[in-house]
């Protein structure tokens, strides 16, 4: 990936599209964003798979993210608190639950940060 400095901060062309980076959210993506939507992307497509292999059937996952930053150390990312929603019928909270641990420990992206931002997942059933 090459970066490539504008006016407002970075750009890079990416098979998808092009992505603007900047620290003001009126020009591009702010870097805190794209890591907290790297590991919420990261976890709610793991826990699908998790989910597709186990059979379970539901209509609709989503993931939303909660993020704790510190002032003190140049906004550092302390916390993210992910709440994955999934509606469905006759969903067993207690399989959703240990798939949902099992997804954890295949997120590359959880992976890599463990040891320096806290993850904590949330598990709701609709």
């Amino acid at each position: 990936m090459k970066l490539t400095f504008t006016e407002n901060g970075l750009q890079t062309e990416l098979p998808f599209g092009d992505l603007h980076i900047s620290p003001e959210d009126e020009h591009g993506f702010r870097p805190y964003q794209l890591m907290v939507a790297s590991i919420s992307a990261c976890s709610v497509s793991v826990f699908r798979q998790v989910l597709r292999k186990q059979r379970v059937e539901f209509e609709d996952l989503t993931v939303s993210a909660e993020v704790t930053r510190n002032e003190g150390e140049a906004n550092r990312i302390e916390q993210i608190d992910l709440t994955f929603s999934i509606t469905g019928d006759n969903l067993n909270e207690k399989k959703l639950q240990k798939s949902l641990e099992i997804s954890s420990k295949n997120c590359s992206m959880v992976r890599t940060v463990e040891d320096s931002i806290r993850i904590i997942k949330h598990l709701e059933i609709n």
